[in-house]
This record gives C-alpha cells, structure tokens and sequence, in this order.
C-alpha cells in the first residue's frame, strides 16, 4: 500500500515539475481565446500545444460570442468561439506590454460559418494608429492567420479591427510572444512573417512546444531536393533558439553537382524583404568529405562562404532590406569548387518591411484619458484605440494636436458636457497638460471647484456651469482669468452655493446701526421712487407707446408703459426719413411675417434694409419691442446690426445693416444669379451662425434664445459672411437652478422642437434643434418639408436614408462630388445630433461651433493634401435613427 501511495507521489512530482517548466517557457505570453466567456474553464491548456488560453473578455469592451461550426476542418488548434463586431467602424484590444521588447504577435481569424450566413468577412487589422493586414477570409476555409514581429513604443498595446465593408469583423484569437530584441534586427519598420518553413518530407507543422517561442515551421519539400536527417539533437543557443525538429532534417539537391534553388514570389512586388536562413550539418562527415558553399539572394553574393558545422546552428541573415525584381525572389546555393558535397538548408524565414509611421498619441495623455473614463464610468465604443489617430478614428468630443506625424499628438480638448456624470472633477484632468478647452457642463458633478485647474497652463477655456458645484473658485483661477483664460460657471459673484456665505459672527452692534442705516435708505428710495413716477407720467418724451392701431396682448397693457419703454433716442427715425430712405418703398427685397422689407440708403452712403410692419402682420408691437430691445444690447459680427427704428402713429419700422447677398435658403435654392456654394463656403456659413447663436446663448447675459433660426434668417453680405436676423421672437433664459422658461409655442414648423409642443419649456437647446435643420439644409439641399418625398420631413428623411445605406443620395448633388468625404460625413453626424428629438442628447452651441471647425480644416487640409473627393471613397459612415420620434409634417 506504501508503495501505491509513493507511486502517486512520484506522478503528482512530476506533474508538477512539468507544469512548472510549462509556465517558465510561456513567461511573457499573452494567449486570448477570444470569444471564451470568463464563467467557463479560464485559463485552460489547449491539449494540442500545452499553450495556457484565457478569455478575452478583460482586455476589450465590446463584441459579441460566436460559435464556430463544429463540422468544419481542425485547424492547428481547438477553436470553438469567436468574437464578432456588428457594432461601430473600430473595435480595439488594449493590451499591457513590455515596452522595447520584441513581440511575435499573431491574429487569427476563422470565420467557421458561425452565423450561418456563408459569408466571408474582410476587414483591416491596425497596431494602435497604423495599419497592419486586410484579413479577407474568401476561400480560406481554415482561417487566416497573421504574424508581424514588432517592438511597442509604451506598455499599452491596441490591437485594432476596422470595418471596411458590409462584412463583419471577427476573430479568434490573439497571441503575443516575447522574443530576444537581438534578433529579427531592422533599419525601420517592422517585420511581418511572409514564409516559415523547414525542409522536410515530413507533413508536420511544427510550434509550441516545439519551438519555445511559437513559432510556426510549415513542411516545405520539393521532389528535386533529397532529404538527409538525424536522430541527435544540435545546439541552437545562438539566439534564433531553432526548434530541434527543425534542425534534424536539411534538403540537398537530388543530383550532386545541381544548384539549390528556392523561388518565393510575393503578394506584393514592391515589398521590401529580410532573409533569414537556418543551417546545421546533419551528417557526421568523413576527414576526406567537405560541404562548402555559397548564398546568392536575388543575384546579390552575401560576403561569406558557408561551411556548417556539425550539430551547430548558423543563422545568416540579410541586414538591410531588398527588393526583388517583378515581387519574385530567388535564392540559390552554389557548392564551390573546394566541395565535395552539395549544399544544404534546414530552414528558411522570409519577412516583408511594414512600416508604421505614425506615432501614438503621448503615453501620459493617453494614461490620463483612460483614467477619466475609467472613473466616470465612459463605455462609449468610439472610445477604443488611440484616443487621437488616425484622424478618421478620433475619439468623440475630443481634439488633438495630431497634424505632425513625427511628434506623438496631444489632446487639446475635452467635452464631457451632457454626459451624467457625477463625483468631483477627476484630477486626472491635470495630466492633459496640453489641453486648451474643457467642457464639463451640464452634469451632475458635486464638490469644489479644484485648483489644479490653473496649474494647466494651456488652458483657455473652462466651462464648469450647470452642476452641483459648491464653494468659492479658487483665487488661482481667478488670476488665470485676468491672464485670458474664459471660465463659466454657475452663481454670482464666484459664489457656487449657500455654503459660501461666511459664518463669522458680527457685534450685535455692528447689526444695530446697520439695520438703522438700511431703514433710513429705503425710505430716501421710496421718496425718490414718488418724485420720478409723477415726473415720468407728466412727460411722454422718449418713451416708445404701442401705436394706436395695434391692440395690445393679455399681457401687455396700458399700465406697462413704464416696462416698455426703449431708450433710443439716437437711432429713432421719423415716418417721412423712412420714405426718404427707401425712395418712397421703391425696392423691395423681400416679404417675411413681420412685413416688407424694402432697400435704402442712409445720405447715399449706407445702405440699408428697412422692415415695415404690416397691418396684416402675425406679429405686433410685442415682437417688435423683444427685437429692437435685444439688438440694443448685442453686438456680435455674427448678428444682423440694428441701424435704427421707427415708430411714429401707427407707424413700426425696423432699419438694419444691409446683406448684399440676400438669405441662405435664396442661395441654395438656385434662384439666386450665383455659382452654387462650395462645400467649404457652407461649412464657413454654418459656422459663422452657430458663432452668433452661441453668442446669445452664452455671451449674453442674461443668455438668449433665438426661437426662430431658420435658412430665411441667416443672411449673407458681399464676403458671404452670414449673419443671423429677426429676433422678434427671441427670449432670455435663466441660468442656474431653472433652465428654462415657459413659453407658449413659437416659431416655423419644421423648424421647432419637437419637444417644445410637449413641455412647453424654452431652452437654447431648442435653437441647436433648428440649427440641425438649418445644418441638413445645407448639406442635402433639400426642402424641410416635402410630401412628394417617401419620409416628408428632412430629418426623417435623412434617418431613413441613412438606415437604407444611401449615403450618397443624402449630399447636395450640385456639389458634383467636389467635397471630403470625411468632413461631410462629420458635418452630417452632427446635424443629426442637433434634430435629435430629445434635448438631452443634443451638443451645446459652444460643440457645435468646435464641430464645425474640424469638419472646415478638414475640408481645408485634405485639398491642400491633394486627397479623394469622390464621395463614393467614404469611410462608412455606421449610423442608425429611429425615425418614430422625428417631426412629421404641420
């Protein structure tokens, strides 16, 4: 029985020990059985190789599980799962490294009919920014895989699947192998595997554990070759570590005096190559018998004469890359003339020179980054890979200084607006220390305002309002702000909440005379307040009455005189200027619903366009009033100037700058006598009015909304620098606490916000509505309603050709292509986030504009570059609406 137990004992031992000599050969490497889920068997050893697999589910955020088709073909190993990605254009791996140290990376893709569709996926495969393979699985009914040998620049590693087509991306798994960085050495670039293969009549295909570093070795042998081998085992301890199989078997020439010649042709001819070629004499050889000879690669003698040694590993390798003449490579072994024997060949590799020239976004930006994601909880899938390349890959809402390929991009903006998030401000924030832009409002953020904040020098801009913030601003920031820095936040005089008030008591005296002082002031005011009023009602000089012939709202009586009152007495014009001005209403430019507006000229050197309020009128005395008030106090090169009005008996006119150009909506419809607008004119014109509407959202104060921002009210001077007009709907709107006012439902339909029929509430995110179909406009040149089209209102329309894949019959077809794709594709995007029928997920004004400004630089630097206008060229644009909630016809 003692013995029985002391049997188990041994066995248990040298399980054991293996295990262990198993794990000590497996240090460094990464094997994801991808698709795997955590709950099964993980880590497990695949029982074909002795390799350790895991799950991959910890090293990627999005994807679905796959089941291969059991019937299908063994490949070289036991894959049963896969991981697919229905969802978004890049879906990445992020993998922790070894930074410096040569991996062999491997990817494999078996698409194994898991959907049971029959159709082959092809997709491209990127190493962080820069692309690697197009993996394209058609009648490769056993899987593709890929191998490169690569060295990371940082100790994160994206391993990146990029939808190209209609097809699918998926894979099975991802491995990562440390090998010796003395080997595999090149100028640039790095090396993807072209050809492994070992010179054998043998079918085995050899890897781990038969080769420590899992490599692949293929059987290669050709019926002008002979094989010789052995049963000893050489020594391979130059570097290269040779599998022993490899080295027990070499290829001779069947005839004795015949050259040994191999011929590889590559799958593209322009590709660089690296040789490298294995030796080992097998055959003990006589004092009298010797085997010498030479290398010629591509015509080319390598420097040195080959003699091998016995049961001795040589490796000669090519140092500089070459080229082979028509992408086909020939490699020959010439015996020389002091030989007896013919040459051999164990083995050979061949790899092609990738390059990968575009740097990753800098390490401790990227660090930062994922750090605030982590902590507020951001599983956006835009939001995998390089935060900032390449370009078309950008995560959103950020920006990056990304143009020069030789530094490593760095993020210059942030917004997180509108994104729920809640806790404190990360102070991972600080670590973007190029960051010129911050935009956390509108969340749920608690806590003080930190000072670290200052300590970013680049910034310019914070925009901090509409939280739960508490405190003080820091003195830091304050002293930033006077530097230039623009900082937004909620309550009065820097004070964010009630706990800012101080708690120090005050001498009951102190109280005392101050409570007598403040009873003597009111009383002074009152007596002042008496004396004023009677002055005011005996004299009507200055005051601007509602003229007899317009009846006055519910809302507004004669006892408001005091309240309506505008005081203007610079710009106010009597009836007979007017008539004076416009040459007795002889040009008219247009009709809109407040009146006719005519053309004029002030003492023939300013030219004017003078509004007239007609009886018939849907607006009165009330928007008149909202409109002159409101150009009183906004100046923005983006807003229509107020030159003056007119209100005299029954009498209303507005006078204001005149636009050459007339209005969008004349422009685009073709009417105008005009060339059609370029793409990069309209994304300056949608730039310049989403500059003035956020003007009024945020440069005013109190913050205005227009309520009525439609292609008829951006106008366009002589440079075709647009500019928004009539605001005789426009509203303030409280900001802090309540952000909104109730209102009664104004505007043009199709234009207005769908959820101010519901709610009622006035917000400037109703303005964003219209200004995404003002967006759409322009960039479909199509009606905002047409009921001969399938889906009448053009955001509907859009949605439902976007759903049916018809992106390019959404673009203005006058365009004639000549645009970026990419910027078009960006700039509708956003016009699609702007109509969204719920607030909540439209981008704020201040977005917008940053939006809109890519898309422009975009536009401009890609023509510079002498890139694709076909629009045909596009990368896919993956977006789908829900056309159910979008505005239907009124």
């Amino acid at each position: 029985m003692e013995n029985v137990f002391l049997l188990v004992a041994l066995i248990a031992t040298f399980a054991v020990i293996h295990l262990t000599q198993a794990e000590d050969h497996q240090e460094g490497f990464i094997s994801l059985d991808c698709g795997l889920a955590p709950s099964e068997a993980s880590p497990y050893i695949e029982p074909d190789t002795g390799l350790w697999f895991s799950s991959d589910s910890d090293f990627i955020q999005s994807g679905k599980i796959g089941k291969i088709d059991p019937s299908l073909p063994k490949t070289i190993k036991s894959y049963v799962t896969l991981r697919y990605f229905p969802d978004g254009i890049r879906n990445c791996y992020n993998l922790s490294v070894k930074q410096g140290t040569n991996y062999l990376m491997r990817f494999t893709a078996l698409y194994g009919n898991y959907d049971g569709l029959n159709i082959t996926p092809k997709f491209d495969v990127y190493i962080g920014p820069n692309f690697w393979v197009t993996i394209d699985l058609e009648n490769r009914i056993s899987g593709q895989s890929e191998e490169i040998i690569y060295i990371p620049r940082s100790s994160s590693l994206d391993l990146c699947l990029v939808k190209t087509g209609q097809t699918t991306p998926m894979v099975t798994s991802v491995e990562l192998r440390p090998v010796p960085n003395e080997i595999y050495i090149t100028e640039s670039g790095s090396l993807k595997s072209f050809k492994r293969y070992y010179l054998t009549s043998s079918d085995i295909i050899l890897s781990y554990p038969n080769d420590v570093k899992d490599r692949i070795w293929e059987p290669k042998f050709d019926p002008e070759w002979t094989q010789i081998s052995t049963t000893l085992e050489a020594n391979n301890s130059n570097g290269f570590l040779v599998p022993q199989n490899v080295l027990k078997t070499a290829a001779i020439p069947a005839y004795a005096v015949a050259r040994f010649n191999i011929t590889e042709e590559l799958d593209f001819p322009d590709d660089q190559i690296y040789l490298y070629l294995h030796f080992s004499e097998v055959q003990s050889l006589p004092i009298t018998e010797s085997r010498e000879f030479d290398i010629i690669w591509n015509g080319q003698h390598f420097d040195k004469t080959i003699s091998p040694e016995y049961l001795k590993t040589t490796t000669i390798y090519s140092t500089t890359p070459v080229t082979c003449k028509g992408g086909v490579c020939n490699l020959e072994l010439i015996r020389t003339t002091n030989s007896t024997l013919p040459p051999l060949l164990n083995a050979i590799e061949l790899y092609t020179v990738v390059k990968f020239p575009q740097l990753e976004t800098n390490e401790n930006d990227v660090g930062a980054i994922r750090k605030i994601k982590a902590i507020y909880g951001l599983n956006r899938i835009t939001w995998q890979g390089d935060p900032c390349v390449p370009q078309k890959f950008v995560w959103d809402n950020l920006n990056c200084n990304s143009t020069d390929t030789s530094t490593p991009p760095r993020i210059t903006y942030l917004n997180l607006s509108s994104n729920g998030l809640e806790g404190t401000i990360a102070t991972a924030i600080q670590n973007l220390t190029h960051l010129e832009k911050l935009d956390l409002s509108n969340n749920n953020l608690t806590g003080d305002v930190p000072e670290f904040l200052a300590n970013v020098k680049s910034l310019m801009l914070i925009n901090l309002s509409r939280n739960n913030l508490i405190g003080f601003i820091p003195q830091a920031l304050l002293d930033r702000e006077k530097e230039g820095l623009q900082l937004f936040v909620d309550g009065e005089h820097r004070c964010l909440s009630g706990s800012c008030v101080t708690e120090d008591k005050i001498p009951v005296k102190t109280v005392a005379l101050v409570s007598s002082a403040t009873v003597m002031v009111i009383i002074v005011v009152l007596v002042l307040i008496f004396v004023f009023k009677k002055k005011i009602l005996s004299s009507s000089e200055g005051i601007l009455l509602p003229p007899p012939s317009i009846k006055l709202g519910a809302n507004v009586t004669s006892t408001d005189v005091s309240e309506i009152s505008i005081e203007m007495k610079r710009k106010k014009f009597t009836y007979s200027e007017v008539m004076k001005i416009t040459k007795n209403l002889a040009r008219s430019l247009g009709e809109g619903g407040f009146g006719v507006v005519y053309h004029g000229d002030i003492n023939g050197s300013q030219q004017v366009a003078v509004k007239l309020l007609s009886q018939s009128s849907t607006q009165g005395y009330k928007e008149f009033k909202a409109e002159v008030e409101l150009l009183l106090r906004v100046h923005h090169i983006n807003l229509v100037s107020l030159v003056g009005y007119c209100d005299e008996r029954g009498h209303l006119a507005l006078i204001y700058e005149y636009m050459s150009n007339g209005d969008l909506k004349h422009h685009l419809s073709g009417k105008h006598d005009s060339s059609v607008l370029k793409w990069s004119t309209r994304l300056q014109i949608a730039i310049d009015a989403a500059l003035g509407l956020e003007y009024l959202h945020i440069g005013c104060r109190p913050p205005m909304v227009h309520r009525d921002v439609k292609s008829t009210n951006i106008l366009l001077d002589e440079g075709f620098t647009a500019k928004l007009a009539d605001f005789g709907l426009s509203r303030s709107f409280q900001l802090g606490g309540e952000y909104h006012v109730s209102t009664v439902v104004a505007g043009t339909p199709g234009y207005l916000d769908p959820e101010c029929y519901i709610t009622g509430r006035l917000t400037e995110l109703s303005d964003v509505y219209s200004f995404g179909i003002v967006l759409l406009e322009i960039i479909t040149n199509q009606d905002v309603f047409d009921q001969t089209r399938e889906k009448s209102h053009i955001a509907e329309w859009t949605a439902f050709m976007l759903n049916r894949g018809d992106i390019a019959g959404i673009m203005d077809p006058n365009l004639n292509g000549d645009y970026n794709s990419h910027s078009a594709w960006r700039a509708l995007e956003l016009a699609m986030l702007c109509a969204n029928p719920s607030s909540e997920k439209r981008p704020s004004m201040f977005q917008v504009v940053i939006e809109l400004k890519e898309c422009l630089t975009s536009e401009i630097s890609m023509k510079g570059n002498g890139q694709n206008m076909d629009s045909q060229s596009s990368p896919k644009v993956s977006m789908s609406y829900d056309t159910k909630d979008l505005p239907s016809a009124r």
